[in-house]
């Protein structure tokens, strides 16, 4: 009997202190490549703020690291606005996380009405502002995220400095498993992505006017993109994602100062 204690302590022993060196490697190696996630993360944003302003184009190929961050910094200023007065305020807003804001009860706010389905929205906005080698804006470009079928989908929505004209529509990002290979997932097919080019926001009295529809005249018009066949959630999704936050509880104040001039 004590032979059969002797060898089941020292067993528990072994897968104690086995258990102790894996969970110690693996937190190590947690730290060790946080900064390399971190960056990698932030590269990603990048090549698809550039994609959605017209300056890179992912579908050609791989791009360098370098091209990327370079490309950035000379085009791109990221900064902070205020959604309740539609104000920039002071902040570093290449390092702002809006989503942690957003879980953060003293620096966001819960939507009265929450068609999006986020929630939780944060009090500060990032905003990114395109300009030329000249220094001339170009484009103005406003992060969206709203609920599609199965996933919260992340989108970055570039529009000309008209804050009316659309440039591109860019889904960067899924929660989970994201939309339907197939369906909801051609949120990303550069042909549905082209038909948002052109096409106006606001209508000539100043009212939010852009549809995804599945009526082909609307479509046709300045204001129409042709639902995406078999995809109603997700084009919903898409919808809905627009309507709020180019409404008043998103980014509709600073939108109506910038028109007036706000950016200059």
């Amino acid at each position: 009997m004590a032979s059969n204690k002797d060898s089941f302590g020292r067993t528990l022993i072994v897968v104690v202190g086995l258990c102790f060196i894996c969970s110690m490697f693996v937190s190590t190696a947690a730290v060790l490549l946080k900064p390399t996630q971190q960056e990698n993360k932030l590269l990603d944003k990048q090549k698809y703020i550039l994609e959605a302003a017209g300056l890179i184009n992912i579908k050609e190929g791989k791009l360098e690291k370098k091209q990327i961050q370079d490309t950035y910094v000379k085009y791109v200023e990221a900064k902070l606005v205020d959604l309740k007065t539609g104000d920039w305020v002071t902040g570093d807003a290449e390092t702002f996380d809006t989503e942690k804001a957003a879980r953060t009860v003293g620096s966001s706010f819960v939507p009265q009405n929450d068609i999006a389905s986020v929630k939780r929205v944060a009090n500060n906005a990032v905003v990114y502002l395109v300009r030329d080698d000249n220094q001339q804006l170009q484009t103005v470009i406003i992060p969206v995220k709203g609920y599609g079928l199965w996933s919260t989908m992340f989108a970055f929505l570039a529009v000309e400095p008209d804050l009316n004209t659309i440039r591109s529509l860019v889904y960067y990002s899924f929660t989970g498993s994201g939309e339907t290979p197939g369906l909801g997932g051609e949120v990303q097919n550069p042909k549905w992505i082209a038909k948002w080019t052109g096409k106006k926001l606001y209508d000539e009295q100043g009212n939010l006017a852009i549809s995804v529809t599945k009526n082909p005249t609307v479509a046709a018009s300045s204001h129409g993109v042709d639902a995406l066949s078999g995809a109603t959630l997700t084009g919903n999704g898409v919808q809905n994602s627009l309507d709020f936050w180019l409404g008043e509880e998103g980014f509709a104040r600073f939108i109506e100062k910038a028109r007036k001039g706000g950016l200059s």
